[in-house]
């Protein structure tokens, strides 16, 4: 039978109960902005979760762009996925170092985009996996390439035009997941050229308003009332955005717990509308 997850995020305990199963990939996806002065793949290097293969967000790209890791090419997603160890018949399960998804949950909706429903966040990450005392290994994991065959999903992605297009129009609500000093235009972007402010009609939910204080999701109930607490009316379709589509993707992890799946997430994100000539920007509180 093959492995199934029970949604989508696991626990610390279920991991540890699953690790030998050959169907099982455990990916470490930490990603960290350069002012976080952390080395994502040197921490991944000095202990990991055992057998856990590393997911550099950078380089599973479309590397054609000037902006930062966006989905990767059709074409290139079964050579860089599949160089993962990541088949048709794998159980997926992320995790990164943050304590909060900063960048776990980018790795599940990338797999989800190309059609890869078995994957799911490790709850807690690998902080909360330390915290237990359970075991970690230290090196490089190098798979065996493995078939990945894409399937993709337009729903699940937005961009700059379709974002526009839905704040015009009012089909959709678009949910910012930066920190309120970057969303208010007090805080200045991380990014060279890219300007402060928000989008015009916006919302803003800081990413990590969706987990407690361990980095667990909380319950369907809480994140729906973090949510409504913004503003965002949750009968109405959310686009989900951040500084460059990674964090976005915590907030529709927490959508998909809550069951509210007419979600989709703005690749390109502020650096991309930010950083264009001609897009409307506005600052001070939603």
């Amino acid at each position: 039978m093959p492995l199934e997850l029970p949604g989508p995020a696991v626990s610390t305990d279920w991991l540890a109960s699953h690790l030998a199963d050959r169907d099982l990939v455990v990916v470490d996806g930490s990603w960290y902005l350069p002012a976080m002065q952390r080395d994502a793949k040197a921490e991944y290097r000095s202990g990991h979760i055992p057998g856990a293969v590393f997911w550099d967000i950078d380089v599973i790209a479309d590397r054609t762009t000037s902006l930062p890791h966006m989905l990767p090419s059709l074409s290139d997603a079964p050579r860089l996925i599949g160089g993962l160890g990541i088949g048709r018949s794998s159980a997926v399960v992320a995790y990164d170092g943050s304590g909060n998804n900063l960048s776990a949950a980018r790795i599940w909706w990338t797999l989800r985009v190309f059609g890869h429903d078995r994957v799911a966040v490790l709850d807690g990450g690998i902080g909360k996996w330390r915290r237990e005392g359970r075991p970690l290994e230290s090196g490089e994991v190098r798979p065996n390439a493995a078939e990945f065959v894409p399937r993709f999903r337009p729903a699940l992605v937005r961009s700059l035009g379709e974002v526009a297009a839905a704040l015009e129009t009012r089909t959709a609500t678009v949910v910012d997941a930066r920190g309120p000093g970057r969303f208010e235009g007090s805080e200045p972007e991380p990014r060279p050229g890219v300007r402060s402010g928000h989008m015009p009609g916006a919302r803003n939910l800081p990413f990590g308003s969706v987990v407690d204080g361990e980095g667990v999701l909380l319950d369907a109930t809480a994140i729906r009332e973090r949510f409504e607490e913004a503003g965002v009316d949750l009968a109405e379709p959310v686009i989900l955005s951040c500084g460059s589509g990674v964090s976005a993707c915590a907030l529709a992890l927490g959508l998909e717990r809550a069951g509210h799946r007419d979600y989709a997430v703005y690749d390109g994100s502020w650096t991309e509308w930010g950083g264009h000539p001609s897009t409307p920007v506005v600052s001070g509180p939603s």
